[in-house]
């Protein structure tokens, strides 16, 4: 028998000591609902999570359909307003059919599980997100992890195997904010008969004619064998999750994706919101090439003084630091400096190398971007020039 009072938890006391010795503990900041801070950490690259057109169409759908879906969405929790999303969602992004769910997260946990499977495989980028990696473990799936970017890899990977199959990635990846290599990786999947899986968190809004996405950059959108999942908490300022393909592919995450069927359905004011998004986003097209502009200029701005910054190729601009310790002085010094900017640093970033991340965003004036530059700059580590 265990000597001394029971304690159940107390290997946790353990991990949190380990974790404050590393430098590694995580806190959460309550932001004001009001704040001066120039925010370059959130993903509202669009500006519309405060757009007037956004916010009252939340408000309008909670008023007539409720504060939630009060069930999941094979019982109670589709309205009307979902269906209306599904159909605005695919047709706007050229895809025969969508299926919304409650997050980003859980629209790719749902995809990969449902086409996943024992005795299938699954090829994932190595820097794919988190819910990817969660996704393919819960698959059940045979798993290979090929490098990053590397269109070659999956493709011998995918040679070397004899069943269904499956290549995952991000099309642009958060961290340093580079584009995934969608048409060689979809040529690579057609020659082998598997499917391709695209999260499109970071593109939809951004890339592609009037910001509908990576897949309609690459020519790739609604094509067979090709499957999208987005977020709808990024460039439309709303909250949830989707996957878009062919009609036969959402009819089967309907019968068989458990983080769809056991889930309660999106709250109608986050449906609401992004539905209004989307109708916007079709009204002003140039709000995705002006996102893109702004990522530019950031980085134009931050490698004219010296810092090395990754080039963007959507919305994310990621500029290196010289360690761990100085990533998060940096992150804090410019936020004493009025900005709020992303600090990555290793574990979240598996190549240990730590970055500062600014995200851009359409709303953003000429002269906020060169004051964002200006703080960057003027409080950057000596090392990191």
């Amino acid at each position: 028998m265990p000597q001394g009072p029971f304690d159940p938890f107390g290997w946790i006391d353990e991990q949190a000591a380990l974790r404050a010795r590393s430098g590694l503990v995580r806190t959460l900041r309550p932001r004001p609902a009001e704040s001066p801070l120039l925010d370059l950490a959130s993903n509202d690259y669009l500006g519309l999570t405060r757009r007037p057109e956004v916010t009252s169409a939340a408000a309008e759908a909670a008023r007539r359909w409720g504060a939630g879906a009060t069930g999941s969405r094979l019982v109670t929790g589709s309205t009307r307003l979902h269906a209306e999303l599904e159909r605005e969602l695919a047709d706007f992004c050229g895809f025969e059919a969508a299926l919304v769910l409650s997050s980003g997260y859980a629209a790719n946990l749902a995809a990969l599980t449902a086409l996943g499977g024992h005795g299938s495989l699954i090829v994932s980028d190595a820097l794919n997100h988190a819910s990817i990696v969660d996704g393919c473990r819960l698959s059940r799936a045979t798993t290979a992890v090929v490098p990053h970017a590397d269109p070659a890899a999956v493709r011998k990977t995918l040679e070397a195997h004899d069943g269904r199959a499956l290549a995952v990635t991000d099309s642009v990846f958060s961290v340093d904010g580079d584009a995934a290599p969608l048409y060689e990786l979809a040529a690579a999947c057609r020659a082998y008969g598997a499917a391709l899986l695209v999260d499109d968190a970071h593109g939809l809004g951004v890339l592609g004619s009037g910001g509908r996405g990576a897949l309609n950059a690459a020519g790739l959108a609604g094509t067979d064998g090709v499957v999208a999942t987005l977020t709808l908490s990024k460039s439309l300022g709303s909250q949830g999750g989707a996957v878009l393909g062919p009609a036969r592919v959402i009819d089967h995450l309907v019968n068989t994706a458990r983080t769809f069927i056991f889930d309660t359905g999106l709250a109608p004011a986050a449906a609401g919101a992004a539905l209004a998004s989307v109708r916007l986003l079709r009204r002003e097209p140039g709000l995705a090439a002006r996102a893109r502009t702004v990522a530019v200029s950031l980085h134009r701005g931050l490698t004219d003084a010296g810092l090395s910054a990754v080039r963007p190729d959507a919305a994310v601009v990621s500029v290196l630091a010289p360690s761990p310790e100085a990533a998060v002085r940096w992150a804090a010094d410019c936020r004493a400096a009025g900005l709020v900017v992303g600090c990555f640093r290793p574990p979240s970033v598996p190549d240990g190398i730590s970055r500062l991340r600014l995200t851009a965003r359409a709303d953003l004036t000429d002269q906020r971007i060169e004051e964002a530059v200006a703080t960057v700059v003027r409080t950057a580590p000596t090392a990191a020039f």
